[in-house]
């Protein structure tokens, strides 16, 4: 058997005419007039921009790649009796009472209202993205390499000096903000190089920088092939690498004759190191900064043990490491599909090398996880699995559908072209989104006129909350503290194993 996916993708609407040989990928019969298009025929004309979906854009991109051992390989533990966290009684031990509420940070504590947050993105409907965080209470990023987006962007000698798009994502977040969750800016090195982080903090009100490492579905930095010369000149100016290099004389006269390979803007790859971090984030700091984040993918473990001794070092306040599995943008196909650790077993190493830290006297920032969490089973079994050492677990795909759907969905309600699977529930918005009381109970009457997108994101992050609030009482733990392994099933040897770990 294979755990990798055929040389027939969706995310790249490519596929195979017959069955295919689990060790290539191939069709077993492959004849010289097929019309098909597999990911050889994709290749063999769009060549090497194929590395990355070509149908990037208004879609969200996931690995396709099934692994051995994931959550599924879990049930959760039950219990009849006791209580903890609780008083043991029918008036206390009920669903209603288990607290989900977290807080986390070393100079600013920061307070949430359930263990979720929302990784970096920046495309979509980030709108309700953002300002639905806000209204269910967590914490969420903004991805990185905004800049790209803003027409409006003014850089003066490397440096930005107005980035109004990143103002108005801000805002997004800060117009339904009730004193839980934040939302952070994420910066990879030409954002850092660029002075985001800068004028994130001085001009915007940002409180907090998110400094990116990686993620599961993008270990190296995204590649972008560029239309003509003028374009590559504009993105060598503005500091991007270019290859090849459009102010090289021989590559502009070979431009003009016809004969240039294809420009590609690329970004660095991040060296950063602890000294590196000693001075920058004091620096930031003395600018206002009260967080700073890290943002980690399933590397060598020895890596991960080498970022959360830099976080222990400079009292970074969360460290958020994405398992593979997962995927939203810009990302090489075969490095969604086939790199870095699966997020059961980023997990458990990291439970190890927290044991490790921590009996070295280290105080640990707040970890979460993420890498392919939909379900509120997942997430429970994910703070189980823990054991203590995992603070939330990071919701992304999920909600950003949440956004778009409930987006939808209130666009035709004013269209008058209700839903059929929504019709029986009423005619207006008021009466077709359930969980609208719940954000009248937090606003006032103005939620009425809440966006029909980050109403859907509040909605979907309650039933995760709701959900959570059903297992705990389940296993008789009425705080989101007391859950660990114990309260986790093993259905695979494999499964068995890592829980011995």
């Amino acid at each position: 058997m294979t755990y990798s996916p055929s040389l027939s993708s969706g995310f790249e609407k490519t596929q195979n005419r017959s069955r295919f040989l689990s060790s290539s990928g191939i069709c077993s019969l492959c004849t010289e007039d097929c019309s098909s298009v597999c990911g050889i025929a994709l290749a063999a004309v769009m060549g090497k921009q194929t590395v990355y979906p070509l149908t990037t854009g208004a879609n969200q991109i996931a690995s396709e790649k099934e692994y051995p051992l994931d959550f599924s390989h879990f049930n959760i533990n039950g219990r009849v009796f006791g209580a903890e966290g609780a008083e043991a009684s029918y008036d206390q031990a009920e669903i209603y009472n288990v607290d989900l509420g977290v807080e986390y940070g070393t100079l600013n504590k920061v307070k949430m209202t359930m263990p979720v947050i929302q990784p970096a993105i920046i495309k979509l409907n980030w709108r309700d993205y953002f300002g639905g965080a806000a209204m269910a209470g967590v914490t969420c990023m903004v991805g990185e390499g905004a800049m790209s987006k803003d027409d409006a962007l003014v850089m003066e000698n490397g440096k930005i000096t107005e980035f109004p798009f990143l103002g108005s994502v801000i805002d997004s977040f800060r117009k339904y903000y009730r004193g839980f969750g934040q939302i952070v800016p994420q910066c990879n090195i030409e954002d850092d190089m660029c002075g985001v982080p800068e004028i994130a903090l001085t001009k915007y009100g940002a409180e907090a920088v998110e400094f990116k490492f990686g993620q599961s579905a993008k270990g190296t930095q995204p590649v972008n092939r560029l239309p003509d010369l003028k374009t590559a000149l504009a993105k060598k100016k503005a500091g991007f690498l270019v290859m090849p290099d459009p102010l090289d004389e021989d590559v502009q006269r070979k431009y003009e004759e016809g004969v240039c390979p294809n420009f590609y803007m690329y970004a660095r790859l991040p060296q950063w190191s602890e000294e590196f971090f000693a001075k920058r984030i004091p620096q930031l700091r003395e600018m206002g900064m009260k967080n700073v984040y890290f943002k980690m993918a399933g590397y060598d473990p020895a890596d991960l043990e080498r970022v959360l001794r830099i976080a222990a070092e400079n009292r970074v306040d969360m460290v958020t490491f994405d398992g593979a599995g997962g995927g939203s943008g810009y990302s090489p196909c075969e490095m969604m599909n086939e790199w870095c650790l699966p997020t059961t077993v980023m997990e458990s190493r990291l439970v190890t090398i927290c044991r490790k830290l921590r009996n070295e006297g280290l105080a640990l920032p707040a970890i979460t996880v993420t890498g392919g969490f939909a379900s509120e089973s997942s997430v429970f079994k994910a703070l189980a699995l823990g054991d203590g050492n995992v603070k939330a677990v990071g919701l992304c795909r999920a909600p950003m559908a949440a956004a778009m759907s409930a987006k939808n969905v209130g666009e035709a309600i004013a269209a008058g072209n209700i839903p059929e699977q929504f019709r029986k529930y009423g005619t207006t918005k008021e009466e077709i989104f359930a969980d609208l009381a719940d954000l009248r109970a937090l606003y006032g009457r103005q939620a009425n006129d809440f966006s029909a997108g980050a109403v859907g994101v509040f909605s979907y992050l309650n039933k995760i909350a709701f959900g959570l609030q059903h297992f705990g009482a389940l296993n008789r733990k009425f705080a989101v503290g007391y859950f660990n392994r114990n309260d986790l099933i093993p259905l695979t040897e494999a499964a068995a194993k890592l829980l011995s770990e």
